[in-house]
């Protein structure tokens, strides 16, 4: 999903779903290697978890605002709030583990 700005805050007001975003960037090999497993989690969640990609070098202004050092960078936002952050390829299983905690 490419977003702007003031969209993903709209995102984030607006939506009941817990969300789960994947800060990244086309040159980033561990983001290449953990997208599989963010594409798994979208359709394992569908219907309870809204899954979306940033790409940091489209979305800077997204990125700063949530001070996004490196990548990939992974958060989940609840009732518009960050509740779990990490960053690197984290393996599926404990990403699957994270988002059932906040289901």
């Amino acid at each position: 999903m490419s977003t702007s700005i003031t969209s993903f805050d709209e995102l984030l007001r607006t939506t009941t779903l817990p969300i789960f975003v994947d800060f990244w960037a086309e040159w980033c090999g561990p983001c290449r290697t953990l997208a599989p497993a963010v594409k798994q989690l979208a359709v394992e969640f569908k219907g309870k978890l809204l899954v979306i990609k940033i790409n940091v070098d489209e979305r800077p202004q997204i990125a700063a605002q949530y001070g996004i050092q490196s990548i990939p960078t992974l958060m989940i936002f609840k009732n518009g709030k960050p509740v779990w952050r990490t960053a690197g390829a984290v393996p599926y299983e404990q990403l699957k583990s994270q988002v059932m905690s906040q289901l």
